[in-house]
């Protein structure tokens, strides 16, 4: 798909690796989408998404039994622009060949509408095959022209280098790693994701960056962060900003290997997402938020 980001300089966007793929820093997960449902808010969502920079979709064929991958085709097809996607494959233990991959994928391209998917994963590391042999077929797929780019997801950095490794072999280069990371949950710091992620110039695609929405937000789930919250609301009461919009920018300015996708299904949170690209921290802003949020 021949997506562009806007000519705007102050959006931002991040390259997939080596993989020759670029994306905006900011994307939308869209586990809670599905077909059928909400059509109209979803078609505004994904509208808002584009219009603001961020038209990158992050879906799979679990979300919702594949209803979700559904609801981006119909929303892309409605508004008719260019956008990316990323899906994943789930290694099931009952899945054991290449061509199980390939019809997975097959079906995925099918529910979306589209030839080719911008980036593919590997949904998860818990197959009796391991990580490794799922590369063989992913890299038949990008010659076949049916993936631009290889990722793997909720793998540590062993992981990465086995799947790497496997590629490499195709002559093709591991593009993402998709793990769970927000200014309230560090551990691709002290797990070595992250710096498999800079040694091996692959980009960490962060999940629930914003803690589903709770991050900032002073709800229950925020409970136990409340000096981390109230240093997040000063630095965006400062700014004109959101809480959630300081946590994304922190996320973000970590470390240029990040590309964030907070879920939303609405125009509004949307668009707020957005934001955090153009608010861009101080270092001392930057600072004060790492140091509270270390002191969780």
């Amino acid at each position: 798909m021949a997506y562009r980001l806007p000519v705007d300089t102050t959006i931002r966007e991040r390259p997939l690796g080596k993989s020759g793929v670029n994306v905006p820093a900011l994307g939308v997960g869209t586990n809670r989408w599905a077909s059928g449902t909400d059509r109209a808010q979803l078609a505004a969502t994904f509208g808002a998404a584009v219009d603001s920079g961020i038209g990158f979709f992050d879906t799979a064929e679990v979300y919702n039994a594949g209803r979700s991958e559904n609801a981006i085709g119909e929303a892309g097809r409605e508004d008719g622009r260019p956008f990316l996607v990323a899906s994943k494959f789930a290694p099931y233990p009952y899945r054991l060949t290449p061509r199980q991959l390939t019809s997975a994928l097959d079906k995925t391209l099918d529910r979306l509408g589209c030839e080719s998917i911008d980036l593919y994963y590997l949904h998860f590391p818990y197959s009796p095959l391991g990580v490794g042999a799922w590369m063989k077929p992913m890299a038949k797929a990008v010659k076949d022209g049916k993936i631009r780019a290889v990722g793997i997801s909720n793998c540590d950095g062993a992981q990465m280098r086995k799947a790497a490794s496997a590629l490499a072999r195709h002559d093709i280069p591991l593009a993402a790693n998709q793990v769970h990371y927000s200014v309230a949950h560090r551990k691709p710091e002290t797990n070595g994701v992250l710096e498999a992620c800079r040694e091996m110039d692959v980009a960490l695609v962060a999940y629930r960056p914003i803690g589903g929405g709770s991050i900032g937000s002073g709800s229950e789930k925020d409970r136990g962060k409340s000096e981390l919250t109230a240093v997040l609301r000063e630095v965006a009461e400062s700014r004109g900003a959101t809480a959630k919009q300081v946590a994304l920018a922190w996320l973000l300015k970590r470390d240029d290997h990040v590309v964030a996708i907070p879920g939303a299904t609405k125009a509004d949170h949307v668009r707020e997402n957005a934001g955090a690209l153009t608010l861009g921290l101080t270092d001392d802003e930057f600072d004060v938020v790492d140091k509270a949020s270390c002191a969780r």
